[in-house]
């Protein structure tokens, strides 16, 4: 499994991202499901700028299994504060901190983000370190 980040969400579905030709040929060349968290799509959701710029296409590439969106267990909102605490010093927002926790609860290394210095800093506990694709 690879967790998704909103960003590349965003850049796949709105084809003026400078970013969306990048993100399609990584999403072409992913072989394993893809995983994000209600937090990262809503905010996904927010930064497309309407249903005409990719908010449909997102609902259609969702309700047709592109995508897994995991609820995170009561048992891991304490980990997730605990993440943003860590975190304060460049603030780590609750969806980042929701795609760590998922991450963690299903051991997943792989990260497909935009936001390549943040996950490269985060430290889950069942790895050293993300592996952040593009």
């Amino acid at each position: 499994m690879v967790i998704i980040d909103a960003g590349p969400l965003v850049a796949l579905f709105d084809k003026s991202e400078p970013l969306h030709q990048t993100c399609a040929d990584v999403l072409a060349d992913l072989r394993s499901p893809l995983v994000t968290t209600w937090p990262a799509v809503t905010e996904a959701f927010y930064f497309l700028k309407g249903w005409d710029v990719g908010q449909r296409e997102l609902w259609d590439f969702i309700l047709a299994g592109g995508l897994r969106i995991d609820d995170i267990p009561i048992e891991r909102h304490g980990r997730m504060r605990e993440l943003m605490k860590k975190y304060a010093d460049n603030p780590m927002d609750l969806a980042d901190a929701s795609l760590v926790a998922v991450a963690e609860i299903h051991k997943i290394r792989k990260v497909f983000t935009l936001d390549r210095s943040d996950f490269n800093r985060y430290r889950p506990k069942h790895c050293s370190h993300f592996e952040v694709i593009p």
